[in-house]
């Protein structure tokens, strides 16, 4: 885990590891957007290339051409960057229901004020659960989680949240993977261990882990609705795990209360748990309220 330290606060990172044919200047200029995206404000050419840990010639380069094409703006006076308006219109056409329409922004900020504490939305990116939209906690003692920050999705609480939607074969095959690909010394997941953890997130209804990626850190996370032709998302609270643990059950359900409100009862779970239903009566049923709920 890589963390940065920063003038005013220590910031939480971890990045998906770079494959060797990614073009360099395409990922450069993608980290740049989400650098403005957790900073939220005006940035010099020398600190963005010291948070990012760039070139500074190259960095420069980079700014100028999306300031050039429209999506970032230039203020000469101060010599900084900021994101453009056509920024915020990217992708606004995708998944409208949640996004564009607000349901999903609008819940995790309610979720912030409710609990002062971090909250972040979560997909699923191969082995890894990738944080893809962050609102920074408010209270006095908090970690500050950056945007694109990876998880291992057998290995952390978000991603026991996601694992927890999918059949049993399936999450130990991404065991047996984690496992294939750790890094020497790292030591294996072990199947029973997991499943015993997954069960325990479906009678639950969320997923909870302190001190499991991050030291001091914890995370309460649950799934939201699958959505045809995307990877499961799921949301979650993150902060201090000491605090955590005394606020378990107050920041677990405001999270299912949300989630609930706006999508209905916690459907995901339901699919995971049909494969051990042999009533076709009962497994009628279930399939009847995943839809009524999605």
């Amino acid at each position: 885990m890589a963390r940065r330290k920063t003038a005013s606060r220590e910031r939480i990172i971890a990045k998906l590891p770079v494959e060797n044919n990614l073009v360099k200047s395409a990922g450069r200029v993608l980290e740049i957007l989400e650098y403005f995206d957790d900073l939220q404000r005006h940035s010099s050419v020398m600190e963005i290339a010291d948070a990012l840990g760039f070139p500074q010639s190259s960095t420069s380069a980079l700014l100028r051409s999306l300031v050039s094409t429209g999506y970032l703006n230039y203020d000469a006076r101060n010599r900084t960057y900021i994101t453009s308006s056509r920024v915020a219109l990217l992708g606004s056409w995708v998944n409208s229901p949640f996004f564009a329409e607000g349901a999903i922004i609008s819940m995790m900020k309610e979720l912030n004020e409710q609990t002062h504490d971090t909250v972040v939305l979560g997909m699923r990116n191969g082995q890894h659960i990738q944080y893809i939209h962050v609102i920074q906690a408010t209270s006095p003692a908090r970690l500050h989680m950056t945007l694109g920050t990876v998880r291992p999705i057998a290995a952390s609480g978000s991603g026991y949240a996601v694992l927890a939607t999918l059949r049993d074969a399936e999450i130990t095959r991404i065991v047996m993977r984690a496992n294939a690909e750790a890094e020497e010394g790292t030591p294996l997941l072990k199947a029973r261990e997991v499943m015993d953890q997954i069960a325990e997130v479906r009678r639950k209804g969320y997923a909870f882990t302190c001190d499991m990626v991050t030291p001091g850190g914890g995370m309460i996370a649950a799934p939201l609705p699958k959505m045809a032709g995307q990877p499961q998302m799921v949301l979650g609270i993150g902060g201090i795990s000491e605090v955590m643990r005394q606020r378990e059950e107050f920041l677990a359900s405001a999270l299912i209360k949300q989630i609930e409100q706006r999508f209905g009862p916690q459907a995901p779970y339901l699919e995971a748990k049909m494969e051990a239903v042999t009533d076709p009566l009962p497994l009628a049923i279930m399939r009847a309220r995943m839809q009524a709920a999605l």
